[in-house]
């Protein structure tokens, strides 16, 4: 690094060491109120990070040997233990099936802990960040109330990294181990706590959506295999292709797991991934998933109601 990039961090850090953070709140409150949401400064941030993830890891498998910074590694214990409070909160005994009552205990004490979390996370000139960035966390694993879990809580999560790169706790050389270790580990144990506590699927489209629960997998896994010359779009409807790779890359993981939950011929139970595996390239795959991603997530009310703006993520209008 030389002088002049030594001094601009510096003068950066100084800035944010004296900026004035907030806990995020829900500003979305009505349809018309969306049009804020796709012109505001936080969208843009959000949809280029998102962007630079899925081309951060382009042609690359989970395992790729990625150097790990402290930042990352802090993040990897927070899901740990994280993953270990799901083991020490077994499911209660109770009369219906899903929707199990002690997953309002594991997230009760997630809020509880979450600001101490993050203050293990973020170095100390940003401790005063910690309300503000532990709040995405919070609303990263599910809904307490119904005890349910879609993609609004994935993209908190998402928000929630977002907001570490934006205040520059992470950087962008550590956008490949975001996607192969934080983010894989975050799906693990999201769906750790959707088969724990039997988490009911929010706001699912059925077999016409990707999935009951999850969408960015998709578009970082199809990032993945593009370049592969062995898995091909038509491949990952074979399980043999999802045994033998699953572990590789995300999208196979995703697969693996639909077929664990749910029974039947995949083209009727996963109407639109059957769809997908007709595409010739991945690169088209991810393309459209990345389209598909902004109309079906981000441009949805019932979704973006629930995102919460700081100071970091801002309403305020794009710049």
């Amino acid at each position: 690094m030389d002088q002049n990039e030594a001094n601009s961090d510096t003068t950066e850090e100084n800035m944010l060491a004296k900026h004035d953070f907030i806990v995020p709140h829900t500003k979305i409150k009505t349809i018309v109120d969306m049009q804020l949401w796709l012109k505001s400064q936080a969208h843009n941030d959000f949809v280029g990070f998102i962007n630079a993830l899925n081309q951060s890891v382009k042609g690359k498998s989970l395992s790729v040997q990625c150097e790990i910074s402290k930042t990352v590694q802090a993040l990897l214990d927070v899901l740990k233990m994280l993953s270990n409070w799901v083991d020490e909160i077994p499911p209660m005994e109770q009369a219906q099936r899903f929707g199990n009552k002690a997953f309002r205990t594991w997230i009760q004490k997630l809020r509880s802990n979450s600001v101490s979390l993050m203050q293990t996370v973020l170095p100390n000139h940003l401790q005063h960040a910690c309300d503000e960035i532990a709040d995405y966390l919070n609303e990263s694993f599910g809904n307490a109330t119904r005890i349910d879990y879609g993609t609004g809580h994935e993209a908190a999560f998402a928000a929630f990294l977002c907001c570490l790169c934006k205040i520059r706790v992470l950087k962008p050389e550590d956008h490949v181990p975001l996607v192969t270790k934080v983010f894989n580990e975050y799906l693990i144990l999201a769906r750790k706590l959707q088969k724990t506590y039997r988490m009911e699927p929010a706001g699912s489209q059925g077999v016409w959506g990707l999935d009951d629960f999850q969408f960015l997998p998709f578009i970082f896994g199809s990032s993945q295999l593009i370049m592969n010359e062995r898995i091909t779009p038509k491949d990952f409807v074979e399980t043999s292709i999802v045994t033998q790779y699953h572990h590789d890359y995300m999208f196979l993981e995703c697969i693996k797991y639909i077929n664990e939950v749910k029974s039947g011929p995949f083209a009727e139970h996963s109407h639109t991934l059957w769809g997908i595996s007709s595409v010739h390239h991945w690169t088209k795959v991810n393309s459209g998933l990345l389209k598909m991603y902004k109309a079906e997530v981000l441009q949805k009310f019932p979704v973006i109601q629930h995102f919460r703006f700081g100071s970091i993520l801002t309403l305020s209008a794009l710049k």
